[in-house]
Parts: C-alpha cells; structure tokens; sequence
C-alpha cells in the first residue's frame, strides 16, 4: 500500500514544521497556499525531501489539496494521506491505514482519530451527518480518549483523513466551489454515494490544533464558510420541496447566528454566509 502525504501550508510556519516532522519517514508533498510569513523557505531548508508545490496564492482547503492530490496520484499513490497543517500524526498510523485498507477492500475512505493537541481529549471518533439539519457531530467530542473499534461512518474530517486512488477516480476530488469548511464532509458523501465505505481507523491518530489557520473555531471566517457551504451541501444532497427549502435554510442558519452571538463579527458572517449563497455566490469570500 502506497502512501503519500499532502500538507496543505498557509502562513502558521511552525505548524507546519511540526505536521512534517510528525510525517517523517512517509512520502509527502507540501502545497503552499500563498504563506507570507516564511514557511516555504523553512521547508526547504529543514525538509528537502519533501515535495513543495507553491500555489502562490490561496486556493482555500479544497484547491490546494486539490493540487497536492493530484500530484501524490502522479507520483503513484494508492492512498492520499490529507494533514492539516495544524496536526501531527503518531507514530504507527501508516501500519493502521494498511491494516485498515486490507480488511476493508471496499473502504474508499479511511478516518483516521482526531485528538485535541494538548489534551487526550476526542476531537473526532467518528461522525453522524443529519441532511435536514445541517448538523455534523463528532462522536466522542470532548470525551476522553479510548482504544475504540473500527467501522463504518459517515464522514472523515480534513484534518486527517487517508482516500483511495480508486474513489477518487470514480468520485472525483474536492469541491472548489467550498473553497474552505464542510468540502470534507460533502467529498465523503460523494464517494459514499459511488458505492464506497468511509471506515473508522481508531489506530490511526492524529492531534490537531483545530482551525489554527483560520483564527479559531467560531471565527468571522470559519461562521461565514461553515454556513453558506452546509447550505449548499444538504440542498444537493438532501432536495426538499420548494416550500420546506426556506424553512430548512432558517433551521441551518438560525443555531449558527444564535451560537455566534458572544462574537458578533462571526454573527454578521454567517448571515452573509446565508445572504451570499442564496445569491449563488460561492468559491472564495469576495
């Protein structure tokens, strides 16, 4: 099973430095979205055997993993391993992912654990996706961490997650159209949708910082692509008719516009999330 890594980098050097540092000893490929602050020339200089591509500008998490994917399949990956930037794997995850693709032939992708970086606490364990809703909880969120069993879910996260040649091929890659937030769930419901298994591997594990790169969970930025991209997701996936499609849209915005309150910057976001994909303005944030 052949493996190769993408990193996605923008700006957040140290970061980086220590997702690549975590992937020794595996192939990778390090896409650079345009970073300002120095972090392709500290690859360079600490990490000359990994692969750097320079977008030289920010194509969001789905256009530059986009590029970085399709230069691990040029390279002859069987499986793309994605890492945020602001995770590191542990050790024995390469093992994991192979045992995992061997006793799922029909896995398409494979989910690996998600820990919080300074905590033995779960980010992600596993996840349920509610279409009429827009509702994506992790499984074990905040509880502590445990050896778990593997199998079937409904989405991996972006922050690490490994997806076959095979599912690719039939599925297709990310959706620039999300440039950032929810491109991850809505590329494992595509690829479940092609007749593949999304699989839990709970040895695989990785700690993440969770939104470094995009000022925090609850954010201007994160509110605002998190609630114009969930709309996008469930009307494609989950149509209602005409005159439920109002009504579910003001049960997707509603919780996000009240939860973001405290940060009245991220309130206002999300109503432009909602005000600008009603008006079929996707891609990056004008």
């Amino acid at each position: 099973m052949r493996v190769v890594a993408v990193v996605l980098s923008y700006n957040g050097r140290e970061d980086t430095l220590a997702a690549l540092a975590s992937l020794r000893g595996i192939e990778t490929v390090v896409v650079d979205n345009g970073s300002t602050d120095g972090s392709t020339d500290a690859v360079e200089e600490r990490f000359p055997e990994v692969e750097l591509v320079r977008a030289g500008v920010n194509l969001g998490f789905a256009g530059g993993n986009n590029v970085g994917i399709r230069r691990a399949l040029d390279r002859g990956a069987e499986w793309v391993l994605l890492v945020n930037n602001d995770a590191a794997v542990e050790p024995g995850i390469l093992d994991a992912l192979s045992a995992a693709a061997a006793a799922r032939p029909d896995a398409g992708v494979l989910a690996c654990k998600v820990l919080f970086a300074d905590a033995d606490r779960l980010w992600y364990a596993g996840a349920g996706f509610d279409p009429y809703l827009g509702r994506s909880r992790h499984d074990g969120f905040g509880g502590p961490d445990a050896p778990g069993e593997p199998g079937d879910t409904v989405r991996a996260t972006g922050a690490g997650m490994a997806v076959s040649r095979a599912a690719i091929e039939v599925a297709g890659l990310l959706d620039e159209e999300l440039f950032l937030y929810v491109e991850d769930l809505e590329w494992c419901l595509r690829i479940r949708a092609a007749g593949f298994a999304v699989v839990y591997v709970p040895e695989a594990r990785v700690r993440h910082r969770v939104s470094a790169a995009t000022g925090g969970a609850g954010s201007p930025t994160a509110a605002y692509y998190e609630t114009r991209n969930m709309l996008s997701v469930v009307e494609r996936f989950r149509p209602l008719p005409r005159g439920l499609t109002g009504v579910r849209r003001a049960l997707v915005v509603a919780p996000r516009v009240l939860l973001a309150l405290p940060r009245p910057a991220s309130a206002w976001a999300a109503l432009r999330g909602w005000r600008d994909y009603r008006r079929g303005r996707m891609g990056r944030r004008g």
